[in-house]
């Protein structure tokens, strides 16, 4: 199966081949380098994922939101339909793929609909969906433990209990590296709890569960009670001790000028928070590093509708569209500098138009998730946007 990849906007920005700053394509697949800072690594450092629960001899995991198969070696997604009940095609389109696809061992099939729930019967420790220990009856888990006893055969552990993991569909242009990095949880981890490939390859409409913490569980905080008159006595108001000082009225000021009202072109009225050639466009967590030849920007993480806002001030350069349906928007500023946003919504400029920094040009796109692509050319050469944001 072939990794999801963003559109490339190479084709729209032919449209813009009068500008010499940016012949080149912009390359939004999200394959980049994963050792800058903005990697996955802390999350594999920090995170102990558990281990993904067994299924029950159909291949379901069942939880209170939803259920899922997991698919066999050779498995094709008609094979997993008629194994839990299912007409082919109907699973087949919920998960977009075909029904004669085949399947990696491991990999998770959602259901779009609840089937019969895993019981002691289909191979289960329990009967119903997992769910965590403290509302599990722990009654019904012993009698079926010891029913499940009277075999000689050590038994495999059915996973009766456990956290509910987030079941996240992949848009496109989304890739496993970004899907761990938006989670906080390793490739590896995310790979392992659904059969993806060396490579981990995920395509679009796919249904991926997210690993669970091994230590993610319901945290009740109590607060310390202390016995009445125990506790720490009340402070004394500083008033009580010590007078108010006297207040003395600041001195009158000669009113300023009035200023001549200045038209709202939607620039940002707060002062820049440093020196830096370009303010951020939007703002937001970056979610993927510049990496040459592989990302030509950076892209920053923000909720769809969020305005954006010109890095610097320059002139809108060109305004297109791909054949994916990606907006895209490009201005020119001196010194042979371009400044590229893409995956925009409701664009507020045209093409000539002279655009001041902070002044709003549009908003996020929607999407999931929704972020900011974002780069800065010299020439015919990106370089890192964030040697002029910083």
């Amino acid at each position: 199966m072939s990794i999801a990849r963003f559109p490339r906007i190479t084709s729209a920005l032919a449209l813009s081949t009068a500008l010499a700053a940016c012949s080149g394509p912009i390359d939004l697949d999200l394959r980049g380098k994963m050792g800058s800072g903005f990697d996955t690594a802390q999350a594999a450092q920090n995170a102990s994922p558990a281990n993904r629960p067994s299924p029950d001899d159909r291949g379901i995991l069942s939880y209170p939101n939803y259920q899922v198969a997991v698919a066999r070696r050779g498995d094709t997604v008609a094979d997993v339909a008629a194994r839990v009940g299912l007409p082919a095609d109907e699973l087949a389109r919920y998960n977009g793929v075909r029904t004669t696809d085949p399947l990696r061992r491991g990999e998770i099939i959602a259901l779009p609909r609840r089937v019969a729930e895993p019981s002691p019967a289909t191979g289960a420790d329990t009967t119903g969906p997992i769910r965590p220990a403290a509302q599990v009856d722990v009654t019904t888990l012993a009698g079926n433990a010891i029913e499940r006893a009277a075999s000689t055969t050590p038994a495999a552990s059915g996973g009766a209990t456990g956290v509910e993991p987030v079941r996240h569909q992949v848009a496109r242009g989304e890739t496993a590296f970004t899907i761990a990095r938006l989670y906080n949880v390793s490739p590896r981890s995310l790979g392992e709890w659904n059969g993806l490939d060396e490579q981990f390859s995920v395509r679009e409409g796919q249904f991926l569960l997210i690993p669970v913490n091994r230590d993610a569980a319901p945290v009740v905080e109590t607060a310390a009670v202390t016995q009445p008159g125990a506790g720490s006595p009340t402070p004394q108001p500083p008033s009580a001790s010590k007078p108010l000082p006297t207040e003395v009225p600041a001195a009158a000021t000669k009113p300023e000028p009035a200023k001549e009202p200045v038209a709202d072109i939607g620039q940002s009225t707060s002062k820049p928070a440093s020196n830096a050639a370009m303010t951020m466009p939007v703002a937001g967590s970056i979610i993927r590093d510049y990496a040459k030849g592989r990302n030509e920007g950076i892209d920053i993480a923000a909720s769809a509708g969020t305005p954006v806002k010109a890095a610097a001030s320059g002139q809108v350069a060109s305004i297109s569209t791909t054949a994916e349906g990606v907006k895209f928007l490009l201005v020119r500023h001196p010194d042979d500098v371009i400044t590229v946003y893409t995956h925009l919504d409701d664009i507020t400029v045209q093409k000539g138009d002279a655009v001041s920094r902070g002044q709003v040009v549009g908003k996020v796109r929607a999407g999931d998730p929704a972020f900011l692509h974002f780069e800065v050319r010299k020439g015919f050469e990106s370089t890192d946007p964030m040697a002029y944001l910083q």
